[in-house]
């Protein structure tokens, strides 16, 4: 069979055509967020011969086989996967770094060493009036220091807990979108135009999502989702037209919970996972503050409440409140302070009871319990550190990959546009000859 050279010539301009098309939209969306780039397959256009001539192939130009997407959904997973697990570590280690902060910055070690040096040098003329007025100041100190790291605490957590109820809402407003997004789907012809734009949408939502929270996504037939959190028999978030609530609650201990559609899940992964885990830990570090604030104010008042004071009264109680937010300094009057032991007379120099104060301090030990705090939440942030810059690693070189093969090369678009220009080129070259060619014959006399 005689190939129509007019046709062949058209075939490869149309084609051609498109693939420029295609290259043009790579280019113009290589620095869009979620663009997955485009690739063009293009197939002979071929038949065989008529009866007696089955072997006989008639070559008749080429044809566009297919737009393909050029998505791998296993690097779509890892990437979602480790940014997810990078996202958590980010969270938690930010977390941890306020708390930190709260603790070392307000002072509150340097308030304690402070306070019982001041008690170490009453001991040389327990009457004199200028070193109990400095007790009385560094216990002020010491009630400060603890008030304020208390309230940078509650700063902290606050801080969490508004993000963590941000990233619900966006957890929501997502789900809602991916949704909406399905339902376009489950309308779009296949391999359309709308329906690769619609893919991107669900890949990059999907991509979004991860970033908060561990998925658990099925591809279905129709190229809709289905997502699920705290893995694959987890509850459903979306599926199909539909998107389930997700919420957060709140304990009393300030620590948090989630729950979609009203059952109970706990993210492994993502922004939320990182803020719960750091929300622990900042109780844990509250209730140490804490209990290091009321075993001081139980010991100093013990022991004040066996001596007597400058004036031979039974010594009042120094400290007040409960817990670090509410210790407070009673009284002003450096007199006040117990010193000498019960039974002494008003004015003596008996450091007894000052003595056995310093003691009982050296035994509760509220300065190596407040190093050894400042150093548990120290080291946590020097562990979370290490682990994020690992995750971070991972993460890149997941994204590397996937952009290898997702993304857009503009040195690589720039030679396709040039192939399929000199393509598109050559294919009208071919149609002025066959014009020529027939120009020539019909001339013939």
């Amino acid at each position: 069979m005689g190939s129509d050279l007019l046709s062949i010539a058209r075939s490869g301009t149309r084609t051609a055509r498109i693939a420029l098309d295609v290259t043009a939209q790579n280019i113009a969306n290589a620095a869009s967020e979620g663009y997955v780039r485009r690739s063009v397959h293009l197939g002979e256009v071929s038949a065989s011969g008529g009866i007696g001539r089955i072997g006989d192939i008639s070559l008749s130009g080429v044809r566009l086989e297919r737009v393909v997407r050029n998505a791998d959904l296993f690097r779509q997973a890892e990437a979602r996967r480790t940014s997810g697990d990078l996202a958590r570590a980010n969270a938690e280690l930010s977390g941890l770094q306020n708390i930190e902060t709260s603790i070392e910055q307000t002072g509150v070690y340097s308030a304690i060493i402070r306070f019982e040096g001041a008690l170490q040098q009453l001991t040389s003329d327990p009457v004199d009036p200028s070193l109990r007025a400095a007790v009385v100041e560094e216990a002020r100190t010491l009630t400060r220091s603890f008030n304020l790291s208390a309230t940078s605490l509650d700063a902290a957590s606050d801080s969490l807990h508004f993000q963590a109820s941000d990233q619900v809402d966006q957890v929501n407003l997502l789900g809602g979108e991916l949704a909406r997004v399905n339902l376009r789907l489950a309308r779009a012809a296949d391999a359309s135009s709308d329906q690769t734009t619609l893919l991107d949408q669900r890949d990059s939502l999907l991509q979004k999502l991860s970033e908060f929270t561990d998925l658990d996504v099925t591809i279905n037939a129709d190229t809709t989702v289905e997502v699920r959190l705290g893995g694959a028999a987890g509850p459903q978030l979306v599926a199909g037209g539909n998107s389930f609530p997700f919420a957060m609650a709140t304990a009393g201990d300030g620590t948090i919970s989630f729950s979609l559609d009203g059952t109970p899940v706990a993210p492994m992964s993502g922004s939320l996972a990182g803020n719960a885990q750091a929300l622990i830990k900042l109780n844990d570090v509250r209730t140490g503050l804490d209990t290091i604030a009321n075993d001081l104010i139980s010991t100093v008042n013990a022991v004040q409440a066996g001596g007597v004071d400058l004036d031979g009264n039974a010594g009042p109680a120094m400290l007040l409140g409960t817990g670090a937010a509410d210790i407070a300094l009673a009284f002003e009057d450096g007199t006040l302070i117990a010193t000498a032991p019960a039974g002494a007379g008003p004015g003596s120099r008996d450091p007894a009871n000052l003595n056995a104060l310093r003691t009982a301090l050296a035994g509760s030990n509220p300065a190596g319990e407040m190093d050894g705090l400042i150093f548990d939440i120290s080291s946590s942030v020097a562990g979370r550190a290490v682990t994020r810059d690992a995750l971070q690693s991972i993460a890149a070189n997941a994204t590397i990959a996937l952009q290898a093969q997702a993304g857009v090369d503009l040195d690589n678009e720039a030679v396709n546009l040039i192939r399929y220009q000199q393509a598109f080129q050559a294919s009208g070259r071919v149609m002025q000859v066959a014009s020529d060619l027939f120009d020539t014959l019909l001339g013939i006399r």
